[in-house]
């Protein structure tokens, strides 16, 4: 579907390539045992995912800082269980959570198989709405750092996706143009409409079974990346 029109392939991290949903559950497992956080697990994710990605949205939006997005996120979770948590007990999960994230690891499925295979084929990048302290350890503690080019932030450009400004930065830093260049995210908001509205080729990992749309071609596997390119 893409080959022959495109040079450079942009990634997504988080809910693409690195697995944040099973690597932010080993955290939490963590971290709640060494605080005494008396909280079945299951329980606190089932509430915690759909709030995390609420409040990245408005971060995303601009709505939120980095710290309210880090303190409102486990605020708001221990409020809807009747947990009683200080602020100080929030606010140290907070910095744990941060301090520990990146020591797990677990990657999507093929990840590392799709790398091996478009390596060789294409300049490959990465544009994440991360924290750049964090991301960057992601990265290198997954083993994948060194399978792209540029790795571009969103503190580095001062927005976020789906803002145009980090599509265009990463398009510069990787001295690419937008009709050479695929977007693969599972955001159909931030990476999808975002990296579109700039020209570039995108490709949807439906990582969160989200209901299908014609905006641009939805992949449910990474190794389904292999056919198009």
């Amino acid at each position: 579907m893409f080959e022959n029109k495109v040079t450079d392939v942009f990634f997504d991290l988080d809910h693409t390539l690195w697995d944040f949903d099973k690597n932010s559950a080993f955290t939490f497992q963590k971290i709640f045992k060494e605080q005494n956080v008396a909280l079945e697990l299951e329980d606190f994710l089932e509430v915690y995912m759909p709030a995390n990605l609420k409040f990245w949205r408005l971060f995303r939006e601009e709505k939120i800082t980095k710290e309210e997005l880090r303190y409102q996120r486990l605020k708001s979770v221990f409020d809807t269980m009747g947990y009683t948590a200080t602020d100080d007990l929030i606010h140290l999960l907070s910095d744990e959570y941060i301090n520990n994230l990146s020591s797990f690891n677990t990657l999507f499925p093929n990840a590392i198989e799709v790398l091996n295979y478009l390596k060789p084929k294409y300049k490959l990048h990465i544009i994440t709405n991360g924290f750049q302290e964090v991301q960057e350890k992601k990265l290198i503690n997954s083993g994948i750092h060194s399978y792209f080019n540029q790795i571009i932030d969103s503190e580095m450009a001062g927005v976020k996706k789906p803002n145009p400004i980090i599509f265009n930065l990463a398009l510069n830093r990787a001295g690419a143009i937008p009709e050479k260049s695929l977007m693969i995210g599972d955001s159909l908001e931030a990476d999808i409409i975002g990296a579109k509205s700039v020209g570039f080729h995108t490709l949807h990992f439906n990582a969160h079974k989200e209901e299908t749309h014609d905006v641009s071609p939805i992949i449910y596997n990474l190794e389904e990346i292999k056919s198009l390119l």
